[in-house]
């Protein structure tokens, strides 16, 4: 199949895809023997590919894993401390690495590939995909805490977040379950507005990246997402965040 040599490129290890784009521009790379440009396409499979002059190696076929990361796993690919990574639980041979970030304490859907077109159009904040969470909180919420998180603040580092979509799903204890859709993902963001509103977070669980869905995975296992999943990742983002409801009783 063809695609952009740049991403080939990415995927042999050549880096970033604007780097490998960087590769192209200067005149660098071949395709059967003739210098191409930036757009050209190739088949890995089937094309001579060459960087300097050097045969490309590697050039793995796309790879779209769906991760349920549990707490205590960061979301990289390896750690110089040693603490498990999220890559270590996906026994694939070949390139993979996380889309979007979670907290060490934050458990849920990590995609992993090595489809860098994708990994930007997900993470990139002029694309919008929305990013699904269940946020259990330590006291149930009044409607002025929600009111602030539907607005907006302006956290401990400057950022402004935009409005999120809230609501409470159900009570738990003296706490909630709330459910939150954000189209940003500011490190830390979803604890801080918990401690800014005084609703300590106590658990946070992503159940939606764009139009992929935890569903039934379990704590550290994985899987292959169907063709039809990888793509609507590629569609432009939608808006499906449920309306606001009211607190079970």
């Amino acid at each position: 199949m063809e695609e952009r040599v740049q991403k080939i490129l990415a995927r042999a290890g050549y880096g970033s895809r604007r780097s490998c784009e960087g590769l192209i521009s200067a005149g660098r790379v071949q395709v059967n023997g003739r210098t191409i440009g930036l757009g050209d396409k190739a088949d890995a499979s089937t094309d001579k590919i060459t960087v300097d002059g050097k045969p490309v190696k590697g050039a793995e076929p796309s790879l779209y894993v769906a991760v349920y990361k549990p707490r205590g796993v960061l979301s990289t690919v390896t750690d110089p401390g040693d603490r498990p990574a999220v890559r270590d639980l996906v026994p694939v041979e070949g390139t993979l690495y996380p889309v979007g970030r979670l907290d060490y304490d934050s458990e849920g859907l990590i995609l992993m590939t090595n489809d860098g077109d994708l990994a930007n159009r997900l993470t990139h904040p002029r694309y919008e995909h929305e990013k699904e969470y269940r946020v259990l909180v330590a006291r149930q919420p009044d409607p002025e805490q929600l009111k602030l998180w539907r607005r907006g603040m302006v956290l401990s580092d400057g950022f402004r977040t935009a409005p999120a979509n809230v609501y409470v799903e159900s009570k738990f204890g003296k706490g909630a379950w709330l459910s939150v859709t954000l189209r940003e993902g500011h490190k830390r963001q979803i604890r801080e507005m918990g401690a800014q509103t005084g609703l300590s977070v106590v658990r946070i669980i992503r159940v939606r990246l764009g139009n992929l869905r935890l569903g039934s995975l379990k704590p550290g296992a994985w899987r292959y997402l169907t063709p039809e999943e990888v793509q609507a990742l590629h569609q432009p983002a939608e808006r499906t965040s449920r309306p606001k409801k009211t607190p079970k009783k």
